[in-house]
């Protein structure tokens, strides 16, 4: 009889959330995700995604897509960590390359796209400083925006704990 209601309650759920079935698939090119499926057989909640490439994302999911908070892991050694939305990075989110420079702000449609500040590996962030408005990963307009890199920076931090969590 418990058995029976907590069966019920997980599958109710589950339907509830979108997520029914958690496991893993490997793709004929390679690709391998372990994580949370859709009754669509979308990937959908929570997942691990390696890409054929070397690319990893862990993060959440949505209809197939990298949608919410996640972390991407490229071959060549950068990162990004934030907000993705619809497979882009899109949101607040950090932007580390490969030889140290990182970008932490806004981000549209893969982008950086929005407020945000430019920090060079040597930890300086250029003169004059590269902090403002960038439009289309240019710095357009200067301007002093610490509560956006703040943003940024907490959302980054969320999407690490969620995915440390997570595995």
């Amino acid at each position: 009889m418990l058995a029976e209601s907590l069966r019920r309650r997980f599958l109710m759920d589950g339907i509830l959330s979108g997520v029914v079935k958690c496991g893993g698939f490997r793709y004929d090119d390679g690709t391998r995700y372990v994580g949370d499926w859709s009754c669509r057989g979308q990937k959908h909640g929570m997942g691990h995604l390696l890409l054929s490439d070397g690319t990893r994302y862990d993060g959440a999911f949505s209809n197939g897509m990298c949608s919410g908070l996640g972390v991407m892991c490229f071959p060549d050694g950068s990162k990004y960590e934030g907000e993705f939305m619809q497979g882009w990075f899109h949101g607040h989110g950090i932007f580390w390359r490969s030889d140290g420079m990182r970008y932490e702000g806004e981000f549209r449609g893969g982008r950086i796209w929005g407020l945000g500040l430019v920090t060079f590996s040597d930890n300086s962030h250029g003169f004059p400083r590269n902090e403002g408005f960038f439009q289309d990963c240019r710095l357009i307009r200067k301007k002093r925006c610490p509560e956006v890199v703040l943003k940024a920076q907490k959302i980054a931090l969320m999407a690490r704990a969620q995915c440390d969590q997570a595995y």
